[in-house]
């Protein structure tokens, strides 16, 4: 008989121990007839269990078996994968290789009613967890029509760390009428205690357009930048979220995030460094909003962009790849390359970025420089060339990378070539004439 491999924490050690324990044939609630009705196959998808026993695996697809059968080396397989073996030609064992003197399969029923009834064991431990989530959910949705002050507070810290913690419990708050509920709390008179973990729930939830529509109103948006600007780093980043939820709906207005407050408060989680976490979505965010004129602009007005350049050298690959996107997005706006122009750091920092980082940071970078250098060739350019932008961009021109990449870089070559002699030039690429 095939012996289950030890399992930690008491489980079952063998199938003779299964058996004798009462896991099979009778275990009350589980095993026996009750234990049949369920489906394996369908349990096997809905659970999709990481830990398995090994026993339970067939050695061939590594998924566990609904239909194990036995060779006569004693190895148990699924049935169809040893099948499938035997019609390449195969006559041997797949774990062992040894040859088979028996091709007969046996099928292997104390082990198929040991997996059913694990697995039965296991789904309806998950079915009783689920039915005790979507109880607690509705009978929380219920309290707070109710409950005002501390008790709403209190209500929605719980329903906050279900449907953190439980997917079926989100399913939950939307199919009762949850997002209504949760909407209908957040107004000019909301507190932030209360609109915080309101927030944090409803990142957590899908939103319908109707939903979302009913977020865009000015007195809710008002309060999440609010929330944005003052709460905690979990507030702001689930604020943040939330914001960037908005910004995903086809007829998206661009007024919503044309706000001095949003932007203010974007950039402090951006810079700060004690909470790094809220770093990256307020990158993202920004990227996001950065697509309309008018938010550039306000970007500009705020002193971001030397804020920006100045954090480039700091910046993870993703991070650094955001902030360039906002910043050649600026660019494209007289008062971008004004500021960018202005900044001393600005064409230093994006020279070091060139072929350091990534392809798609070399084209953000070089399209920032470009900017800056027809902005005024004669004075840019040669800052440029000075902390060695030309060799950079012969980097560029003699790599494998995009086309149009390496089009531009001749371009700007050819720009910052302007203001030299063909052999001062040449010193600049630290190139010989021969090289040239």
């Amino acid at each position: 008989m095939p012996v289950c491999p030890t399992r930690a924490e008491g489980q079952v050690l063998d199938l003779d121990t299964a058996v004798k324990d009462g896991v099979l044939g009778g275990g009350v609630g589980f095993g026996g007839v009750f234990a049949e009705k369920l489906d394996l196959n369908k349990m096997i998808e809905e659970l999709d269990l990481p830990d398995v026993p090994s026993v339970f695996i067939c050695p061939i697809s590594l998924e566990p078996m609904e239909d194990p059968v036995t060779l006569c080396t004693g190895q148990t397989y699924e049935r169809s994968n040893i099948l499938k073996w035997f019609s390449l030609g195969h006559f041997t064992c797949p774990t062992t290789m040894q040859e088979l003197w028996d091709d007969s399969v046996t099928p292997n029923k104390t082990l198929h009613q040991l997996i059913h009834t694990w697995f039965s064991q296991k789904y309806l431990q998950m079915k009783k967890k689920s039915e005790d989530v979507q109880g607690s959910v509705s009978e929380i949705l219920t309290v707070l029509k109710k409950v005002k002050g501390q008790a709403r507070v209190q209500s929605l810290k719980d329903l906050r760390r279900i449907v953190t913690n439980h997917s079926s419990a989100r399913k939950t708050v939307v199919e009762k009428g949850g997002v209504a509920v949760l909407l209908n709390l957040l107004g000019p008179y909301t507190s932030h205690a209360i609109g915080s973990e309101v927030v944090s729930i409803l990142v957590n939830l899908s939103l319908d357009s109707p939903s979302r529509l009913n977020l865009k109103q000015p007195a809710k948006v008002s309060l999440v930048v609010d929330m944005l600007n003052e709460g905690s780093i979990e507030t702001k980043i689930n604020c943040t979220k939330l914001i960037q939820i908005l910004t995903e709906e086809d007829d998206f207005d661009s007024d919503i995030v044309s706000s001095h407050g949003l932007l203010v408060g974007l950039m402090r989680l951006v810079k700060d460094k004690r909470h790094p976490s809220g770093n990256l979505p307020g990158l993202k965010l920004l990227k996001s909003i950065c697509s309309h004129t008018q938010v550039r602009i306000l970007i500009v007005s705020i002193g971001a962009v030397s804020q920006l350049v100045e954090l480039l050298p700091g910046m993870n690959p993703e991070c650094l790849e955001l902030a360039l996107f906002v910043l050649d997005a600026v660019s494209t706006v007289k008062e971008g390359k004004l500021a960018l122009s202005s900044c001393a750091d600005t064409i230093p920092n994006m020279v070091r970025i060139l072929m350091r980082v990534s392809e798609s940071c070399t084209q953000l970078a070089l399209s920032i420089l470009w900017s800056i250098c027809k902005l005024s060739p004669e004075e840019y350019s040669s800052i440029a060339v000075d902390v060695g932008l030309a060799a950079k961009l012969l980097l560029v021109i003699q790599s494998g990378c995009d086309p149009l990449l390496k089009q531009r870089s001749a371009e700007l070559l050819k720009l910052c070539s302007l203001n030299y002699t063909d052999s001062i030039f040449i010193s600049k690429c630290k190139l010989t004439r021969t090289i040239r």
